[in-house]
């Protein structure tokens, strides 16, 4: 077989796969960039959709932030990107309260048959009340599974790859 083709079999085949991206309903953490150093909750939502808290600290600050994250798979089932968005809130050192919007770019990683996530983002601020306007920020997370999602069966798997959408009931 032609490898050119074998590779666009595979991809398509992977392509027609159901979103097995995300293992897991719920995961706690810890959250390290630059100065800073929070602590992160992560709960699933919808199948390829997550609700992402995070309270974190630097020297000049205190923040809570929330997001909303969607997720798509990347090589295999336990290695995925993300993009998301929300907003953040807090106090910062001899200015008073602070408030803005954030986006969220990066990759996740479900380490295979232990209870831990891998995370790496890119984190825009654009601050509506702050003494800058706008920050960038990278950061990597490490976070324990607290909930497991259920695995699949093979039969699923292969029922996901012949019906990839739900059909509309007529009313």
């Amino acid at each position: 077989m032609n490898k050119k083709l074998a590779v666009l079999l595979f991809c398509g085949l992977m392509g027609s796969l159901p979103a097995l991206a995300q293992r897991y309903k719920t995961a706690a953490g810890i959250r390290l960039g630059g100065e800073e150093i929070g602590f992160t909750l992560q709960q699933k939502v919808w199948e390829k959709t997550t609700i992402e808290g995070i309270a974190s600290a630097a020297p000049r600050e205190i923040k809570l932030t929330a997001l909303a994250q969607r997720h798509w798979p990347m090589l295999g089932q336990r290695f995925n990107y993300y993009l998301g968005a929300g907003a953040h809130g807090g106090r910062l050192k001899d200015y008073g309260a602070i408030y803005g919007f954030d986006g969220i770019m990066g990759i996740e990683y479900k380490i295979n048959g232990l209870p831990f996530l891998l995370s790496g983002d890119i984190k825009p601020a654009f601050h509506v009340k702050h003494e800058e306007w706008f920050n960038l920020g990278a950061a990597f997370s490490i976070r324990y599974v607290l909930v497991k999602e259920k695995a699949p069966t093979p039969l699923e798997i292969i029922k996901g790859i012949f019906t990839p959408g739900k059909k509309k009931k007529k009313d």
